[in-house]
């Protein structure tokens, strides 16, 4: 199994037009709510996207559905990431209801790459985000 740290925690409601005619959230939503933990997180720790110097973009995306989400409720959406490579790094993350701690609604993730955005190329992750993706010993 991969080593795996939690580095960020969101909270959010479910909203009503989040749900589809078969009264439950869309599954394309899912991938709204992964996405807004992820950039939360981008942004806490500092390294949102800049598009005229460095910074993380996803090459992929995953989510496996296991449990509907439906209106009204909460959710609460953990990020993990893996050990770092050269330029990339794996999160992974959970979705639950805040009222079903124990139960996992969805679980996903995406590759995240640092990328040099004038250069349209990969970069070496700087140190500064190699230490926040560091497990500790």
């Amino acid at each position: 199994m991969t080593a795996k740290k939690l580095v960020h925690t969101l909270r959010m409601p479910i909203r009503w037009g989040d749900m589809d005619a078969m009264g439950h959230v869309n599954n394309t939503v899912y991938f709204r709510y992964l996405e807004q933990a992820r950039i939360s997180w981008f942004v806490e720790a500092g390294c949102e996207p800049d598009p005229s110097g460095e910074g993380p973009v996803i090459v992929n995306a995953r989510c496996t559905f296991i449990k509907q989400l439906k209106y009204p409720g909460d959710i609460e959406i953990r990020t993990y990431v893996g050990e770092p490579g050269r330029s990339s790094f794996e999160s992974y993350q959970e979705i639950r209801r805040i009222d079903e701690p124990d139960v996992i609604a969805a679980e996903g993730g995406a590759k995240i790459v640092w990328v040099d955005f004038p250069k349209e190329k990969s970069a070496p992750l700087p140190e500064r985000i190699r230490a926040l993706l560091a497990t500790p010993e």
